[in-house]
């Protein structure tokens, strides 16, 4: 195609995904650059498979080890997989930056649509920074894994130089998440190689340098069930999905930024289908090769000292300056991974700003004039992700609970919309990209599979828990509801007061209502 020809099929799109904003409310503020395969990318890049498993190893290698490992990532794929298609359909028919609280609102009774829409938005906000702040913790803890073992043990860091090390990473995070979308949307296919010769490496290049006394065979990789929990095997089993749960999320986060893409309606539904697809079947190879080459005392492997059981099993298997060259290629994934979530974060921060909803709306509905994009809401992100990880400071368990925030806060978020298409009797129009007479029952088991993973999530570490093994992931996420719905109905000056959902700021009709949808609140305040 000539470059004339490019440029003109560039703005047909960009003018026809112009208008279908229009028609849900907004104005086009962001600029239009991401491709079909770009947006691919990104979610692929956000999910980072390889890195993602490293992070959360330590959690999921005591409930089970190798066996539950391999089956517990495939079981949870299928329902992974029902979850991002159900996802699919709603951004296919709405593809716009507030995402879920859009969509809750748009198909939720008239009745609870305000509280419902309010409730979505501030839990999605707070799982996009407690996830930014999960990646960067796990960025500092492998930097710090790295130096452990390029000084061979001698260094062992403590909570309070990981925690330095930390604020670095997010505050370069910020930097390059401030960057113009072009340069974010070119940068795409380099990070689905990255992270595709990572899962080579891992499938291939692991098993090959794997010395023949930690090989494990068929039968122990795939049947060995080693639980080195208090609590019974099938629960344990149970437990050890937060690894795929938390490697392979982040189903909106490419609906966060369909404001930014090209052909929206259907590049974007697509690319959370493709994303997951890849993410979950290349995460699957990866478990088995880990299986297969991680020996048989993960005891062992879970208190070295590295304090990094994924970097431990490398270091066994390439040396100390393979593991590092490896190591860095990961870390780099990882880094880009927590990139990728920051930008987002800030792009849910922007819409929910922009519908005034979020504390310092006015302040933070801004786009920047010389980069295009939203770079208050990206240091805002960082703010409150620095604040988060504080929480390191009360111990393991409290980390633990970062990451068991990103995964049950979104579960909480995303199943709300994909209810309320159902139950909320309002009309659904369906986009360009749709599952027919199967979108029911996959969202029926999508929406249950989530109420009882989110239920899961929130169990401690053993029975009987102290302080040192409370599971903190219901604390974090009780307490950001309630005050959510605090400031809803904080007498006077509370959301319940004002805040009337979406709100339209170009004008379509002369007597349009404040909503983007055009329909009068039936809630009594």
């Amino acid at each position: 195609m000539s470059d004339t020809g490019y440029h003109a099929s560039k703005e047909a799109n960009n003018s026809d995904d112009t208008t279908l904003l229009a028609s849900l409310g907004y104005k086009q503020e962001l600029r239009r650059e991401f491709t079909t395969l770009e947006m691919f990318g990104f979610g692929f890049s956000v999910a980072a498979v390889v890195p993602s498993i490293a992070s959360v190893l330590y959690y999921s290698l005591p409930n089970g080890g190798p066996s539950a490992m391999v089956w517990g990532w495939a079981t949870s794929s299928v329902f992974i997989m029902f979850i991002a298609l159900s996802m699919a359909e709603l951004s296919s028919v709405a593809p716009t930056s507030g995402g879920l609280y859009y969509w809750t609102y748009k198909y939720s009774s008239p009745k609870y649509r305000n509280i419902l829409c309010w409730m979505v938005g501030y839990t999605n906000t707070i799982t996009y920074i407690s996830g930014v702040a999960g990646v960067g913790w796990s960025c500092a803890t492998a930097l710090m894994a790295a130096a452990s073992i390029g000084s061979d043990g001698s260094f062992i860091p403590t909570v309070h130089q990981t925690y330095g090390v930390y604020i670095a990473v997010l505050v370069t995070f910020a930097f390059i998440a401030s960057c113009a979308t072009r340069v974010l949307a070119r940068f795409q296919n380099t990070l689905i190689a990255l992270n595709l010769a990572l899962v080579l490496l891992m499938v291939i290049g692991l098993p090959a340098a794997t010395p023949t006394e930690l090989k494990n065979s068929a039968k122990y990789a795939f049947g060995n069930f080693d639980n080195a929990t208090l609590w019974p095997s099938g629960f344990a089993f149970i437990l050890s999905f937060l690894a795929p749960l938390w490697s392979i999320s982040g189903f909106d986060s490419g609906v966060h930024i369909s404001e930014e893409a090209r052909n929206a309606n259907v590049a974007v539904p697509w690319a959370i289908v493709y994303a997951v697809a890849v993410g979950t079947s290349t995460g699957f190879a990866v478990q088995i090769a880990l299986a297969f080459c991680m020996g048989t005392d993960t005891i062992n492997i879970l208190s070295s000292p590295v304090q990094q059981p994924m970097a431990t099993i490398l270091l066994n298997s390439f040396g100390k300056k393979g593991m590092l060259a490896a190591w860095s290629f990961i870390f780099l994934s990882l880094f880009l991974s927590g990139v990728g979530l920051l930008i987002s974060s800030s792009r849910q921060i922007f819409a929910f700003s922009r519908d005034g909803a979020l504390i310092f709306a006015r302040f933070l509905y801004n786009i920047n004039s010389i980069t295009g994009t939203p770079v208050r809401c990206v240091w805002f992100s960082v703010t409150c992700a620095a604040l988060l990880g504080l929480t390191a400071f009360a111990g393991p368990a409290a980390t633990g609970a970062i990451f068991s925030l990103g995964v049950v806060g979104q579960y909480v978020a995303n199943s709300i919309p994909i209810a309320a298409r159902y139950l909320g009797g309002q009309e659904f129009k369906r986009g360009p990209f749709h599952l027919g007479t199967f979108s029911m029952p996959i969202a029926i088991i999508a929406v249950l599979w989530m109420w009882f993973m989110t239920v899961v999530l929130m169990f401690p570490s053993a029975p009987g828990p102290v302080a040192q093994t409370m599971n903190y992931t219901v604390v974090c996420l009780g307490g950001v509801l309630l005050l959510a719905l605090g400031y809803y109905y904080f007498p006077r000056h509370g959301g319940v007061y004002w805040f009337r959902g979406p709100v339209a700021n170009i004008d379509l009709e002369p007597d349009r209502a404040k909503s983007p949808l055009g329909e009068k609140d039936d809630e009594s305040t």
